[in-house]
């Protein structure tokens, strides 16, 4: 049995273009659910009863919710057989988004975005099972193409949601996320080989070791760390962009936002180019160019300032580039620690996910705050302190032999 642990011998060789697509669109609408929510926090919390004071806290929710299933959930694909795995959380997800739909008062609807954020954690078990698949020489190539579709969905997620709602209401959203998950179960169950860990630790073995892992993983905190830097300003610029588009200076609506972040989509074309890189041992460059990117994409608002058609079109670029460069980095730094070992991929990527991720919750805060305080130049500038950051640690990775990959 090789390191792929594909039952009975299956698929020793590379997958077919046929499942990296399944898995590039299964990840995508999986981890859109993540995000329909943020354009209708308004609409969501006056339907439900919930004061405006305290509307933030769906939002919140269901991101606690899957920081909690990337620690707790996500280790599980390297104990159990993962297409039975992924299909069990798309049921339980497609049922919450049911009663998501159908809640009419606050407890239910919160309770409901907690548990959305849990099963949405499906994306990051198909993504080192596309590692699994692939043989060393294209690993890069089809994880990247994988979360291509995952960032897609990713970044189609709000504009998506803010048009689904204005034709049907919010309730809408939630209901058609459902039907799509049902479906993509079915898919997955017919069109995916199985894949049973090949391991005799048990599940509290499993996750007593992710913090040795953390510990004993040098190349797993430097690229957790570069990625929690340029999450932290992706999440910072997508949080604070809208609230200066619709404000005087540009006076948007919301479909204007929406068409706006429409454009940002095209960085994602990015991740499968990482992956090729990746797949020819030039991870480090790729890793220099990607932080470099997301720190261009924060000064460019910065130098050519609001009120104008010129500074309109430094945006969308700024945009394109942060999402190439986040999409990128993304990529490169899961590449690196899929190497490590097929029989921890799950828990490194658990961990890894939930670094940056957390890097995205405090970008994502600090971006409010400093909007509120200094306006839209301020949250730049606080932005571009996170991938300053991640420039400043990469440049001492020559020092640090074991990261050289």
């Amino acid at each position: 049995m090789n390191e792929n642990g594909y039952a009975k011998g299956k698929l020793a060789n590379s997958p077919s273009p046929w499942i990296m697509l399944i898995l590039a669109v299964a990840c995508g609408l999986i981890a859109a659910n993540l995000y329909y929510t943020q354009p209708l926090v308004e609409s969501i919390s006056s339907s439900i009863g919930l004061s405006s004071g305290a509307a933030g806290v769906i939002v919140t929710l269901t991101q606690i919710g899957y920081g909690i299933g990337l620690l707790f959930i996500v280790p599980l694909g390297d104990l159990l057989e993962n297409r039975k795995l992924v299909v069990a959380l798309l049921m339980l997800t497609a049922i919450v988004l049911i009663i998501a739909a159908a809640a009419r008062n606050a407890a239910l609807f919160l309770t409901a975005s907690l548990f959305i954020g849990v099963g949405s954690v499906a994306a990051q078990i198909l993504v080192p099972y596309a590692a699994h698949l692939s043989p060393e020489e294209t690993r890069g190539r089809n994880v990247g193409n994988v979360m291509s579709g995952l960032l897609l969905g990713i970044m189609l997620a709000r504009p998506v949601s803010s048009l689904v709602e204005n034709y049907f209401g919010w309730h809408a959203i939630f209901m058609m996320s459902s039907a799509l998950l049902f479906l993509l179960a079915l898919v997955l169950i017919k069109a995916l080989p199985a894949r049973k860990p090949q391991t005799t630790e048990r599940y509290p073995a499993i996750i007593s070791s992710m913090l040795r892992l953390l510990k004993t993983t040098p190349i797993l905190r430097r690229r957790a760390l570069y990625h929690a830097c340029l999450f932290g300003m992706f999440s910072l610029f997508w949080t604070t962009v809208p609230l200066v588009l619709t404000s005087p200076l540009y006076h948007f609506s919301s479909a204007g936002v929406a068409l706006f972040a429409l454009a940002g989509v095209s960085g994602a074309v990015a991740a499968p180019l990482a992956g090729r890189f990746a797949d020819k041992g030039l991870i480090r460059p790729a890793t220099g160019i990607s932080i470099a990117l997301v720190l261009l994409s924060g000064l460019l608002p910065i130098v050519f300032p609001g009120g104008s058609l010129l500074s309109i079109v430094i945006l969308v670029l700024a945009a394109i580039l942060l999402d190439m460069g986040v999409s990128a980095n993304m990529v490169l730094g899961q590449r690196a620690i899929f190497s490590l070992g097929a029989e921890v991929r799950s828990r490194l990527n658990g961990l890894y996910m939930a670094i940056f991720f957390a890097g995205g919750a405090i970008g994502s805060a600090a971006g409010g705050w400093a909007y509120a305080m200094g306006g839209w130049k301020a949250a730049m500038w606080l932005g571009v302190f996170f991938p300053a950051l991640a420039m400043l640690y990469f440049l001492t990775e020559r020092r640090v032999r074991q990261d050289r990959k």
